[in-house]
């Protein structure tokens, strides 16, 4: 898939489309904002939020400008948000979220999904404890409980784009810890 048919086709909401861009450019987004804040928790919440307002506002990208540019400009306005906050109010160090939520829709299981159902419990129970604690938050969530995005986020107290982009990481990191597994 090119860039340019990505996005294309996440503006018609294709799951897909959504999970290309995020991994084709999240060490990109990821990494301007490491060498920014100096610190991987601020880098990666500032990456899944960058992630969260593109897909919200997906439509509104114009194809004349570099997609990694546009992804850039957005999280670099993200930090300087919260630093303006942080300065503001040291007690909340929060960042603006729309109420609005992308619609990314769920269907068919990706790559990610079907590798994840495949594996055996146990193996899969200490795969998960490889992830970082919110991440395996997000798993047991939504695949051990079968919360839906919008209880998750409920229950998380996180906007439900938030949660997307997060589940949406989630699975990512875990499906490369069984491929890295079945490749030792």
């Amino acid at each position: 898939m090119e860039i340019k048919d990505a996005i294309k086709r996440a503006k018609a909401n294709d799951q897909k489309a959504f999970n290309y861009l995020l991994d084709t450019f999240w060490d990109d987004v990821f990494g301007f904002q490491l060498k920014r804040t100096h610190n991987e928790n601020d880098a990666e919440d500032i990456t899944i939020q960058t992630f969260s307002r593109a897909f919200d506002r997906i439509e509104t990208f114009d194809d004349s400008f570099k997609f990694k540019t546009w992804l850039i400009t957005i999280s670099k306005n993200i930090h300087i948000d919260l630093l303006r906050k942080e300065k503001n109010s040291i007690s909340q160090v929060l960042s603006k979220h729309d109420n609005e939520a992308f619609q990314i829709l769920d269907e068919s299981p990706s790559p990610e999904d079907t590798l994840i159902t495949e594996q055996h419990l146990a193996k899969l129970l200490r795969d998960i404890k490889k992830l970082k604690p919110h991440y395996q938050a997000f798993i047991n969530l939504r695949y051990f409980q079968e919360l839906s995005y919008k209880e998750i986020a409920h229950e998380l107290n996180e906007p439900i784009n938030n949660v997307k982009v997060k589940l949406l990481r989630a699975k990512k990191l875990l499906a490369e810890i069984i491929r890295e597994k079945e490749h030792d």
